[in-house]
């Protein structure tokens, strides 16, 4: 990389000594408030350069340093939910210089990676698994005799799922030195989280109140209703002053709310609290964006960013370019929403990414932000369809997943009106595996009821988002990240006839059926080859017709999909063939039996040979194949 595109390291006098967590924790504790101030410093300029995760990552530095500062890294395990807030972390364990290619095809990832770092101790990127990874953790060094700590870093969003009240439940009644940090970013520091809130969590967090409510409880246990009048009384005083009745009653000693910035409130708590047997729950309170004004006035837009002039901040209302897909999806919600009073939409905590802000504003009786819980809204979805209502559920493929039982045993089964809408279908580019839509068309072909539509272009995701409303069953769209072919819908598209592709291009001996996005490369290809090309549009119901006229009229067909090709549209149209009798050779192009890393969208579809050249080569290899 050239120097003048690499960071300075000038302006980082401090954080230029600190190579890994036992280097930081030989510093003095004075020094800690510069080190989290040069550290910030980095992190913008560096994150303006690459892109990434911005509000979340600026919130907790200050929480970062002191968690590498106390305790003995990686000894000790920290496991950051989410882990859209691990860059400070990354470049305290020795990946400063790697951040120049973040999220880059070959760099490091945006999100914690066991294979990446010692320090990563468990892989995140979906919500709420912290507290069960490192109850799992604790459990594990309680049984082999280890003395460590396991830690949970989960934000109050990531709390809204079951998943963490599941683990928090079970991580009670466990007797495991397990630490849970809510980073609760969500709420401006109030007048209680001041100097008295900081020595009433310092003093609750400390040995000797510890050891006498310990020894309180044993002296009062030969008189049980005295034992009982004390731990009623110690709750009332606590619920004056922490809102923590809830987690105690979880199992866990609850402290706080403390100061997520204040180095000098963190650190003597935390040493407090490694000092502490059993579960413990810290609750601390950050600011998304801190330390950079534009950020902090608007966390959402600086949550997710690509590069910027950080001076300048990101400029929006900027005109031109092709829309999104997620901006057809947004504009079709709202003008249905406005001719069809029965539509409902729902979203597990993506209103932005998912295009609902507009229908969030303008049809604010229907819209429905269930928080980080994707089962509930599947099952939700199904109550209200069960009254008449229609259902949209705006959600990522990736997180569909998620609700895989809820969505065959709550919709399906019941054959239910409820509309997927499956953003992020395919290679989603720089998040990387663990946001890839690769198994869509897999775990929903197999599913019955299911009507499962595959847009090629930005139009004919409008139509299919209305064939998908005027249907009474579950209908899924899955459409890409990004914009598609160019080509815009007009107001009112109508619908398409269910299990209809259509031929695109006509050409000899050889037959691409694309679904979905795949059509685009799937015709530049097509005109190398001198092939046919078919937009078969559904995946269930597969337009069998169109399959029987490929087959018998082609001396082989290719199935294109950005889908893994296990279980994909290639082998539901083998099975066709199969059902039909018909013996021609198929090759089946789509997502390899891998998991396919982090990078650009293009750069990614180029290196598994689902570009223009690579189908071009993969066909012409295989018609030589055939011939010898």
């Amino acid at each position: 990389m050239q120097r003048d595109q690499q960071i300075s390291q000038s302006a980082y006098p401090l954080l230029d000594k600190v190579a890994d967590p036992q280097v930081l924790r030989s510093l003095d504790r004075r020094d800690l408030p510069q080190l989290a101030t040069e550290l910030r410093a980095f992190l913008l300029e560096s994150v303006s350069r690459t892109g990434g995760h911005l509000s979340s990552n600026l919130g907790t530095v200050e929480l970062t340093v002191a968690l590498h500062y106390v305790f003995n890294t990686p000894w000790d395990r920290i496991v950051w939910d989410v882990g859209h807030q691990t860059y400070a972390h990354k470049v305290l364990t020795g990946r400063r210089e790697d951040m120049a290619r973040l999220r880059m095809f070959g760099g490091i990832s945006g999100f914690p990676r066991r294979c990446e770092s010692e320090y990563d101790t468990f892989g995140t990127a979906h919500s709420s698994t912290s507290i069960s990874a490192a109850l799992g953790m604790a459990v594990a060094a309680r049984t082999r005799g280890e003395d460590r700590k396991s830690i949970a870093v989960i934000g109050d969003g990531a709390m809204s799922a079951g998943q963490a009240f599941e683990a928090l439940n079970n991580a009670g009644v466990l007797d495991t030195n397990l630490l849970v940090i809510l980073n609760d970013n969500d709420m401006s520091i109030s007048p209680p989280v001041g100097a008295l809130n900081k020595y009433l969590a310092r003093l609750l967090s400390g040995r000797a109140f510890n050891t006498a409510r310990r020894g309180a409880r044993e002296v009062l246990k030969v008189a049980p209703p005295l034992l009982e009048l004390a731990k009623r009384a110690e709750e009332h005083v606590k619920g004056m002053v922490s809102p923590g009745t809830l987690f105690e009653e979880l199992g866990f000693h609850y402290f706080g709310p403390i100061d997520g910035h204040d180095l000098d409130a963190l650190v003597p708590t935390l040493r407090n609290l490694a000092e502490l047997r059993g579960p413990q729950f810290l609750h601390v309170i950050t600011r998304k964006g801190q330390g950079y004004k534009l950020a902090e006035a608007d966390p959402v837009l600086y949550h997710g960013v690509s590069k910027f002039d950080r001076q300048a901040g990101i400029q929006t209302g900027k005109a031109g370019g092709k829309l999104t897909y997620t901006q057809i999806f947004g504009d079709w919600l709202c003008d249905m929403a406005a001719s069809d009073k029965r539509l409902v939409g729902i979203t597990p905590a993506m209103r932005e990414g998912s295009g609902m802000v507009r229908f969030a504003s303008e049809f604010a009786d229907r819209y429905f932000d269930v928080g980080i819980a994707e089962q509930h809204a599947v099952t939700f979805a199904g109550g209200l369809a069960c009254e008449g209502m229609k259902p949209v559920v705006a959600i990522y493929s990736t997180f569909l997943q998620r609700a895989y039982d809820q969505l065959i045993h709550d919709i399906a089964l019941q054959n239910l009106p409820v509309v997927f809408a499956l953003d992020r279908a395919g290679l989603v580019g720089a998040d990387g595996a663990t946001h890839h839509g690769a198994y869509d068309l897999s775990y929903l072909a197999c599913i019955p009821n299911m009507v499962v539509m595959t847009p090629a272009d930005e139009g004919e995701c409008r139509r299919m988002l209305n064939t998908a409303f005027s249907l009474d069953g579950p209908t899924a769209v899955r459409y890409p990240r990004g914009g598609g072919l160019g080509i815009a819908p007009g107001t009112d598209p109508g619908t398409l006839q269910v299990g209809k592709g259509e031929v695109r291009r006509n050409g000899n001996k050889v037959a691409l059926l694309a679904f979905g996005g795949m059509l685009g490369p799937a015709l530049a290809a097509g005109e190398m080859l001198d092939a046919t090309v078919a937009n078969m549009r559904f995946l269930k119901p597969l337009d069998r017709d169109l399959v029987r006229e490929m087959a018998q009229g082609h001396d082989l067909l290719v199935t294109l999909e950005e889908n893994a090709i296990i279980g994909g549209a290639g082998a539901e149209v083998e099975r066709a063939l199969g059902d039909m009798g018909l013996r021609v050779p198929v090759l089946r192009l789509g997502l390899p039996d891998q998991f396919i890393d982090h990078g650009d969208q293009a750069q990614l579809l180029a290196s598994i040979g689902l570009d223009r050249d690579g189908i071009v080569a993969s066909v012409r290899a295989k018609l030589l194949d055939k011939v010898e």
